[in-house]
């Protein structure tokens, strides 16, 4: 009998020590790292990440516009250990973007990134069947209570890269290979040769639509025709390093788009327009996070840091790096305003009056070529 209750008595006090530990354990658990009590069934699942959405038109390896977005949203997982990202990418800019921006909708996501033009419509129509999910557009021009815009002002390293083709040109004819006849292609050609003819009032730019994003083959064919017709610097707004390629190989020189491409035309490329999304990632998702998101139709800027002008090339001399870093500090600044007037169009007429600028509505619907351009902007 005495071995029995000896052995009860063993039970009770292991059972009772347990149930202490599970205390103890179970007030820590319901506190976070501030001290403050957590629930199990909310924000206490601390293993729940929130999911971010996103979806490419490009492949992320194509080292242009969906590697970039992928860098940001790579940084945003870095900055966001809480946030647990997804993407879709090569998703083509049709009806199939509203199956994507559903699937990603339906998988949790509680922001989406849709970062190309044309899901515009698309983004919009799936946001109002998923009011609870924050839907992000890039660069287009419609809302929705939970659906925003987000943009940069490129035209501002555009115009500095202009500068920097206008110095190293001896032929005076600067080739543009262009995706699309869309706002946000022409505005950067034609921010591109303000900037050009600043420096050098003969140049001149001649444009190639190709009516691709992502498309090597069709890119670097574009860029040999306008080497073929005397140009002696290439610039792009495509996704590849295709036109600098073909640059390279005639001993032309390239201005790049999206990220430093150098390493693909060494030789050749002088500098680049380049993206920096990841900041901005990371502000959005915080503010949906703590509640404070809203609506703002975002375009930042170099001063902010999303857009900026990339590394020159050895080749750039120390008097046109000094040139232009001068202008793009009075960009920083607001002293000086990409679409000031006077500006004329390509027949020569005055669309904006000396001592007048652009407005971001019309910098946005932009749709006609300033004086220099030789090529149809439709």
């Amino acid at each position: 009998m005495k071995k029995g209750w000896r052995v009860l008595l063993i039970l009770i006090l292991v059972l009772a020590v347990a149930v202490a530990a599970a205390g103890c354990g179970g007030q820590e658990a319901a506190e976070d790292g501030n001290g403050e009590n957590q629930t199990a069934a909310g924000e206490g699942a601390q293993d729940e990440k929130m999911k971010v959405g996103f979806i490419f038109v490009g492949p992320v390896g194509d080292l242009g516009w969906s590697w970039t977005h992928n860098e940001g949203r790579k940084y945003l997982e870095e900055q966001l250990p809480w946030v647990e990202t997804s993407y879709v990418e090569s998703v083509p800019e049709g009806a199939d973007a509203e199956r994507v921006l559903t699937e990603l909708a339906e998988a949790g996501n509680k922001v989406i990134f849709a970062t190309s033009f044309g899901y515009m419509d698309y983004v919009i129509k799936v946001a109002e069947k998923y009011p609870d999910i924050v839907f992000m557009h890039c660069s287009g021009y419609k809302t929705a209570a939970n659906a925003d815009t987000y943009f940069g002002a490129m035209e501002e390293p555009r115009y500095l890269s202009g500068m920097v083709a206008g110095k190293m040109t001896k032929s005076n004819i600067l080739g543009y290979v262009a995706a699309y006849p869309i706002p946000e292609v022409i505005r950067g050609i034609n921010a591109f040769t303000l900037g050009a003819r600043s420096v050098n009032p003969e140049a001149e730019v001649r444009v190639v639509w190709t009516q691709t994003w992502y498309d090597p083959a069709a890119e670097k064919q574009a860029a040999i025709s306008l080497l073929d017709a005397g140009a002696d610097v290439i610039a792009q707004h495509q996704d590849t390093p295709g036109p600098q390629q073909a640059a390279q190989e005639r001993g032309a020189y390239a201005i790049g788009y999206n990220c430093d491409m150098r390493e693909f035309a060494p030789d050749a490329s002088l500098t680049a327009p380049i993206w920096n999304w990841g900041p901005y990632y990371t502000r959005v998702v915080e503010a949906v996070k703590n509640g404070t998101w809203q609506v703002e139709e975002y375009y930042g800027n170099m001063k902010d840091g999303i857009v900026d002008l990339g590394p020159y090339n050895d080749i750039v001399s120390q008097e046109i790096r000094d040139l232009v870093d001068a202008k793009k500090q009075e960009i920083i600044d607001g002293k000086f305003h990409v679409f000031q007037g006077p500006i004329k169009d390509q027949n020569g007429e005055i669309r904006v009056e000396e001592g007048q600028q652009m407005t971001h509505e019309e910098i946005l619907n932009i749709d006609w070529f300033v004086e220099g351009v030789i090529g149809s902007p439709s």
